[in-house]
């Protein structure tokens, strides 16, 4: 099978969506507080088609099995930006991909003058915060910013 990491587009945005909703539903994510509910789950391309936002997707054969993104991060200066809405299907986890991701998203982040990346994820998702982790990422003891995620439990930076 040949899988690719690449930009999305916008013929994307349907199968991005019900990466997201499954993903965030297989580890307990939904209801008020998680990115599930986001308004731009329905429209990734048109949300990060701006100015130092940038999403990609990873795919084999026409379907997207994983997908992440980096923008800046609400509610904070403009040298922080935000790892956001990495999800993977099971089939695509611990093959690193992840970290390919990570990568590709804090390349680009540094290319734009951002000088710390942020993510908050929950405590369930041991293998993201164990990723994270391994990349330099590390815990911070409270949030940054206003992601709008209330509910997440680990809030990580890390110096670009």
């Amino acid at each position: 099978m040949n899988i690719n990491l690449r930009t999305i587009r916008a013929k994307d945005n349907q199968q991005v969506a019900q990466l997201i909703k499954t993903v965030m539903t297989e580890f307990d994510c939904v209801g008020d507080g998680y990115s599930i509910n986001d308004p731009e789950v329905e429209n990734i391309f048109e949300a990060y088609n701006k100015d130092r936002h940038a999403f990609w997707v990873i795919e084999a054969e026409d379907k997207i099995l994983g997908c992440g993104g980096i923008g800046q991060l609400e509610g904070a200066d403009e040298f922080i930006c935000e790892l956001k809405k990495m999800y993977f299907y099971s089939e695509l986890r611990g093959k690193g991909w992840g970290r390919k991701m990570v990568e590709t998203c804090l390349a680009k982040a540094k290319e734009w003058g951002y000088q710390t990346c942020y993510i908050e994820t929950v405590d369930r998702m041991t293998d993201a915060l164990r990723l994270y982790k391994k990349v330099g990422f590390t815990i911070l003891d409270k949030r940054v910013g206003d992601t709008g995620h209330c509910r997440c439990e680990s809030f990580l930076a890390k110096e670009l």
